[in-house]
């Protein structure tokens, strides 16, 4: 998929959010999208185009890091959204990937493992940081898999193969010669009927039936 990924980084802290923005121009495998200090500068920033990559902090004042998801999500952003936060609580984890964060990763990460993390989240894997991996056991679905699987339609499920291989909105709208709105919405439809809260979680599943 296409290189270098976007990052957009949200974070209420000028200095760390600056450190943050640094570190991730430093890879050429990134480019900085843009930087926010709040849930609603997010909003507006992905309001007319999308990052492939969404840093959020968890903490912040106003729009904590789980409002800002919820609203993202709610917006049908697909941009893969992995929370840098210092809570390593077994609620806040199990809270924020049930509300379809991609990844949840700890500040103290080396910078060069979080960069790592980083291009493993865009080809589709879910990323956590070792010191809060055992909470996960916890988020085992007992949805019957193969049921909504059956439900799509061949293109959604043509799409679904295509997000399970990792791919962008963008990718898959070249591989299959439609616009990018039209994966988008397509998404947005199979996150409905997956009734998963992220594209990775869904192509996970998918993988996994």
């Amino acid at each position: 998929m296409g290189k270098p990924y976007s990052v957009l980084v949200i974070d209420d802290h000028p200095l760390l959010r600056r450190g943050i923005c640094q570190l991730v121009t430093s890879d050429s495998d990134f480019t900085l999208f843009g930087e926010a200090g709040s849930g609603l500068d997010a909003m507006s920033a992905v309001s007319e185009s999308e990052p492939d990559i969404i840093l959020l902090d968890l903490n912040m004042k106003g729009m904590t890091g789980l409002d800002t998801l919820n609203a993202l999500r709610q917006e049908g952003v697909t941009s893969r959204i992995v929370i840098l936060t210092v809570s390593d609580a077994k609620q806040d984890v199990i809270r924020l990937v049930r509300a379809g964060a991609d990844g949840y990763l700890l500040k103290d990460t080396e910078p060069d493992l979080l960069l790592d993390m980083l291009k493993n989240a865009m080809l589709g894997h879910r990323v956590i940081s070792d010191n809060v991996q055992e909470y996960l056991s916890e988020l085992n679905s007992s949805v019957n898999e193969q049921e909504w699987i059956e439900n799509l339609t061949p293109r959604e499920l043509e799409i679904l193969q295509h997000l399970a291989e990792g791919q962008s909105n963008r990718i898959v709208a070249e591989q299959l010669h439609i616009s990018e709105g039209t994966v988008k919405v397509h998404v947005k439809n199979l996150l409905r009927k997956a009734n998963a809260k992220s594209r990775t979680e869904m192509a996970v599943r998918y993988l996994n039936q």
